[in-house]
């Protein structure tokens, strides 16, 4: 139990050195366009390719399971948006940007901490935490929701082509995606992308940063901060989800 606490303790410590205000601004704007481009635009490909297939397939299985003369066709859209808008595209697509994301930031800072290079920055007088971690955490805030929404988008362009393939109509497709349809879904899919993309980044992060050892250890860490990230992101998720849908 202690050894939990410690680790806790040293996490919030670790984000109280990351919260700061940046000593040169020139010098972490151009780390922060350097995140959005790892930590986003290097994860599109992925998102586009895996949200267009999931649409497609969630679809065609509920196409198949309600294949009833007295339901209509329309729910079959109807099911595949909020499907994708409550859980998929905010809830999995986090999942998996922990295991891509979090293992680079995990990986890249301990390899940095093993060869010496976070104790040179504060040899230097600069604040190594705030430095590397919080360019990470504001570009993973900002990029993540624009992740989340284009994979709505494509995952229900996924499950227009699907639903076509096995003879649902353009027209009950449409109908489905806007019957009934909650702008605070999609607030509430966001918010919750929002403490997603906190936890990955700032999990893998303390992980990396706290690296003691060789290049086992290095994976050891992404390991573990992906496993973390991975618990408490279906954690959070039912907390969110309790609170702002019950």
């Amino acid at each position: 139990m202690l050894k939990y606490l410690k680790k806790i303790g040293r996490y919030f410590i670790l984000m109280k050195k990351v919260f700061s205000f940046p000593e040169k601004k020139d010098i972490f704007f151009k780390q922060l366009f350097n995140e959005f481009e790892k930590v986003g635009l290097s994860s599109l490909s992925i998102v586009l390719i895996i949200s267009f297939f999931v649409g497609g397939v969630v679809t065609i299985q509920q196409a198949i399971n309600i294949d009833d003369p007295l339901i209509p066709k329309y729910l079959i859209g109807f099911v595949t948006r909020d499907a994708l808008i409550l859980e998929f595209s905010p809830t999995m697509i986090a999942l998996i940007l922990a295991g891509k994301v979090g293992s680079n930031i995990a990986s890249e800072i301990g390899s940095m901490r093993i060869s010496e290079q976070i104790d040179a920055l504060e040899i230097m007088g600069i604040n190594s935490a705030s430095y590397l971690v919080l360019p990470k955490i504001i570009a993973s805030i900002l990029f993540f929701p624009l992740l989340v929404i284009l994979s709505i988008f494509i995952g229900i362009f996924g499950g227009w082509i699907g639903g076509i393939s096995i003879g649902v109509t353009t027209a009950d497709f449409v109908l489905g995606l806007q019957t009934e349809f909650s702008p605070f879904y999609v607030t509430y899919s966001l918010i919750k992308t929002l403490v997603f993309a906190y936890l990955i980044t700032s999990i893998s992060a303390f992980y990396g940063y706290y690296t003691n050892g060789g290049a086992l250890e290095v994976g050891k860490s992404s390991t573990t901060a992906v496993v973390n990230s991975s618990i408490l992101i279906l954690i959070f998720n039912f907390i969110i989800t309790e609170l702002l849908l019950t």
